[in-house]
């Protein structure tokens, strides 16, 4: 007697599959592609999966099909074929809705694209950056420790490279965000349309789509753009499901063949918190360094800014020699020098008093002899050496008591030994706040208080940074 063979509860597969690509692809993840979907129709087990967005569609049928059919299989049910479709919802009287599944023979739109009625300002939520007008290619003063970077970033906008992705990382105030922001000036100008974000952005506007559980609307607002520019990406690797995120859109924009622009801190290699996955696909991309400029760089960029503000303020000139002082300053960045120079320059022009070398100390606390200052990268340095551990340890979100401590005791030796504010000592230990430095402070000096022998370690750290002097 032929039995015939009993058909696949596919619901029920269907409910079980989603909850093993759930436990294999993480929260994040299935949310963001598995989530949405719906299964649309199983006759004579031909498999139709609905998707209710094009890029979605596309994305999947790219990157998790082989993953489903998988995942169904080891639900006892075996597909005779299995395709993914755009399920279009329809409104019917009574006020349910119904998926009326819509199949595509031919690959959809890009997922991304922009319809002729659509506009910008449909997409503003993620748009809202305004551009510094001021901060441009011609404005950027190049020298041989940024020159590279700078041809880089031009050639990349030209369209001339063959690298989609660009790569900019350099210590904080190097430029890196001035050459992102020229960049994004100039592609608009050619009626590209950029998106400009700092790394924060992206997370805020990721993770709160990921709350409201309308990830979908993110991905589209984000594929809008032609080119992405990411400004201070070891952020991003503070959360995981913010970090897979990003990946996912790196290669989509490399899909789509469209460019993409990132800063950060660090090379690719070491960024913390990121998995190799991404660091790899970083490290393909062309990857150029912002070095420490030089004197005579740090000489020009003085010059150019001082030139621009006697435009305005005529009067509220400063001295070669006060600016060569500044410029010895081989510790500070170049936002820092044109700090230096702001306030001294204000000073001039609200006092009407000229700044000499003489007065030099009393307006900012510059020492007058060059290169005797204690620098927060000495500091780190010889805090590491102490304690045995490697300078990325401090930028690391590490939180081991082995880290922890030493990076309050860097944080506070920061703060005792240089003029640094705290904003500053912050974003030198990895983009942290500055409530972060001053409770490592406060730690620390009621740890000295507490033990004697770790205050002698203190002092030691201390005494021998006075020496290097």
């Amino acid at each position: 007697m032929n039995t015939r063979p009993t058909r696949p509860d596919w619901p029920s597969a269907w409910a079980g599959a989603r909850e093993r690509l759930r436990r294999e692809l993480g929260d994040a993840v299935f949310e963001a592609w598995i989530g949405p979907l719906t299964l649309e129709g199983f006759d004579k087990d031909e498999v139709q999966i609905g998707a209710v967005k094009p890029f979605v569609r596309n994305w999947v049928a790219n990157h998790y099909m082989p993953r489903i059919d998988r995942a169904l299989r080891a639900e006892g049910a075996e597909p005779a074929a299995m395709s993914i479709v755009l399920a279009v919802a329809k409104p019917v009287i009574g006020g349910n809705v119904v998926r009326e599944p819509a199949r595509i023979e031919t690959p959809g739109p890009a997922f991304g694209a922009r319809h002729d009625d659509e506009t910008p300002g449909e997409t503003k939520g993620l748009w809202t950056r305004m551009l510094h007008p001021q901060q441009t290619f011609e404005s950027f003063v190049a020298g041989t420790a940024n020159e590279f970077a700078l041809s880089a970033a031009r050639t990349f906008v030209d369209g001339t490279m063959d690298a989609s992705l660009l790569y900019i990382h350099g210590s904080f105030g190097f430029g890196k965000t001035h050459l992102l922001n020229a960049a994004a000036l100039e592609m608009r100008k050619r009626g590209k349309r950029s998106l400009f974000l700092r790394s924060e952005d992206f997370m805020r506007h990721f993770l709160g789509a990921l709350y409201r559980k309308d990830t979908l609307n993110f991905k589209e607002e984000l594929r809008t753009a032609e080119v992405l520019i990411i400004d201070d990406l070891q952020h991003i690797c503070r959360s995981t499901a913010t970090a897979s995120e990003f990946l996912y859109t790196v290669n989509a924009f490399a899909d789509l063949r469209r460019r993409v622009v990132i800063a950060a801190d660090r090379a690719p290699a070491a960024l913390e918190g990121l998995g190799a996955d991404v660091k790899s696909r970083l490290a393909g991309g062309l990857v150029v360094a912002l070095d420490k400029p030089d004197r005579h760089t740090r000489l020009a960029i003085l010059k150019a800014r001082a030139a621009d503000f006697a435009k305005h303020k005529p009067q509220a000139l400063l001295p070669n020699d006060v600016l060569e002082h500044i410029a010895d300053m081989d510790d500070a960045s170049p936002r820092e020098l044109i700090g230096v120079f702001t306030k001294l320059a204000t000073y001039t022009d609200l006092t009407k008093k000229p700044v000499t070398l003489e007065t030099i100390e009393d307006v900012v606390g510059l020492r007058s002899a060059p290169g005797t200052k204690t620098s927060i990268e000495d500091i780190q340095r010889k805090t590491a050496e102490f304690y045995k551990l490697d300078v990325r340890d401090f930028h690391s979100p590490q939180r081991a008591r082995r880290v922890a401590r030493p990076r309050q005791v860097a944080m506070y030796l920061s703060r005792k030994l240089t003029t640094r504010s705290l904003p500053e000592i912050g974003r030198r230990f990895g983009g942290r706040d500055h409530t972060t430095v001053l409770h490592a402070c406060r730690r620390i000096e009621a740890l000295c208080e507490e033990d004697p022998l770790f205050k002698q370690e203190v002092d030691f750290l201390s005494q021998m940074l006075s020496r290097a002097k």
